[in-house]
């Protein structure tokens, strides 16, 4: 559970309807998470001892919902995609499943909790699993624009990228209605949800991979090979010489400290691989996760505070 500032949906509203209740929030329970909101969180936060940033994560959502489960008692996968998927999105769960972006970065359409597109091939699996396994929804949410979806599916990568571009403003990359609306609806059934958690078991077996290859243990690391996973790829051989000659420099001193530092330099190394325009937006991001806390695109993050997400062993 991860709320904020922008948030919408059902938990959004179940928060205004409890604030309400508490006397801390008197506006309309519109389901819209807006600075009115965000301002009664931060009363009811600095009235339970708790940090008053106006997000409402696991801790926060516990004190208002004390029977309520918390992002803690999920398992780890689901607390990074949560983590990766309100970075990717700049939405809590569950609306960062809608997620959809145009072709800002030449991929095409980039859909999904941690944004899987066309241009890399990552989408269409996604959305022939919906197609194969839930037709009958699949229909009702796109109509008679079905068939050139589905025809899509079967063209070659050059066609799927002009089909992407062709259902969106070619200046500003925004989907245009009514494929916007049926994507967005899409995202937010639990069929899809659920096809999104199955293709993002994938990435956190790579992820878990990934730790073993640099020998660190924690839930941080996870999250943050995760997030490397989802956002860069992978890590190069070239990247990998450097991370192991500042993992060679690190002091030996107490297992968390040497933990930290050498997330921190996967975190600074695999930025400087990015590419040029991207590289400090990465940083800052990688940092987040590897230091626990941080700001990203003007949100700030505290993964243990936030998504339960600590320097306890992963295993």
């Amino acid at each position: 559970m991860l709320l904020q500032r922008g948030a919408t949906g059902g938990d959004v509203g179940r928060l205004e309807t409890r604030l309400h209740q508490l006397g801390l929030y008197t506006g309309p329970a519109d389901n819209i998470f807006g600075g009115s909101v965000e301002s009664a969180v931060k009363a009811f936060q600095k009235a339970n001892g708790l940090g008053a940033d106006g997000i409402v994560g696991p801790q926060t959502w516990a004190a208002l919902f004390p029977n309520a489960t918390s992002l803690d008692d999920l398992p780890l996968l689901q607390r990074c995609l949560a983590l990766t998927g309100a970075f990717e999105t700049s939405t809590g769960i569950p609306d960062c499943f809608a997620g959809l972006t145009g072709d800002f970065d030449g991929q095409g359409i980039s859909f999904g909790v941690v944004q899987w597109n066309i241009g890399q091939g990552t989408l269409q699996p996604l959305l022939s699993a919906m197609v194969t396994q839930n037709g009958t929804l699949m229909a009702n949410l796109f109509n008679d624009r079905l068939t050139s979806l589905q025809s899509m599916l079967a063209e070659p990568l050059s066609a799927q990228l002009a089909w992407a571009r062709s259902i969106q403003d070619a200046t500003s990359h925004s989907i245009f209605e009514p494929w916007q609306g049926s994507f967005k609806a899409m995202g937010r059934t639990p069929e899809c949800q659920a096809i999104q958690a199955a293709h993002a078991a994938d990435l956190h077996r790579a992820a878990a991979a990934l730790c073993s290859r640099f020998g660190v243990t924690s839930e941080r690391a996870m999250a943050l090979m995760f997030d490397i996973r989802v956002q860069n790829g992978s890590i190069s051989s070239a990247t990998e010489a450097k991370i192991r000659a500042d993992f060679a420099a690190i002091p030996p001193d107490a297992p968390a400290d040497v933990e930290v530092a050498r997330l921190c330099s996967i975190a600074n190394r695999r930025a400087e691989a990015a590419n040029a325009q991207f590289v400090e937006d990465v940083r800052v991001r990688k940092l987040t996760i590897a230091n626990g806390s941080g700001v990203v695109h003007g949100v700030p993050y505290n993964l243990e505070r936030q998504f339960g997400i600590g320097l306890k062993n992963a295993a």
